[in-house]
């Protein structure tokens, strides 16, 4: 894997995110993967940005014109694409990458994450998912996908599309042997 997307928070949340956010940048630029984000300059996105650049990784973001002013666009990245709509960031990302990361974060977050999981339920990708499991903060999502299995709605095999773990390093790993 030489670059993944992480889609992740524009709010910092609690410090352990933070302090995860840039474990996992260094992790990223210690193993020569190109981090690629959603280009914002705040919360999250910022930080692991900052995170990589500072440890002497790659870094690209995508962000789409409406968002420049109000996500603060990183302006000190490896690249930096302005592009016209959140789809196209998505599927810009989605070409950059080779996996993808969830961290913490909103909606927006989950949203990205589940537009990637539904492609892999698809087959319009076959790249790794990875959700980075800070603090437990993704035990009930994983829940509610199993409830999902469970009720008749997502097919077993599919449970196993998405690891879940706690550090980056086993995070990379499992991505790299899903």
């Amino acid at each position: 894997m030489k670059s993944v997307a992480v889609f992740c928070g524009s709010r910092l949340g609690a410090d352990i995110y933070t302090e995860q956010a840039k474990k996992l940048g260094t992790y990223l630029a210690d193993h020569n993967i190109r981090l690629v984000y959603g280009g914002g300059n705040v919360g999250l996105m910022g930080v692991i940005a900052d995170s990589v650049l500072a440890s002497g990784g790659e870094v690209i973001g995508v962000i789409p014109g409406f968002l420049r002013d109000k996500e603060v666009a990183h302006n000190g990245l490896t690249e930096l694409h302005i592009v016209d709509n959140m789809h196209e960031r998505k599927k810009m990302m989605a070409d950059y990458s080779d996996g993808f990361i969830m961290m913490p974060g909103g909606a927006g977050t989950l949203e990205e994450f589940f537009e990637i999981f539904t492609w892999a339920q698809l087959e319009l990708h076959h790249k790794p998912i990875g959700i980075f499991n800070i603090d437990g903060y993704y035990h009930t999502l994983y829940q509610m996908l199993v409830e999902m299995h469970d009720r008749g709605f997502l097919d077993e095999r599919y449970l196993s599309l998405a690891v879940l773990e706690e550090e980056p390093d086993a995070l990379i790993k499992a991505m790299t042997l899903n």
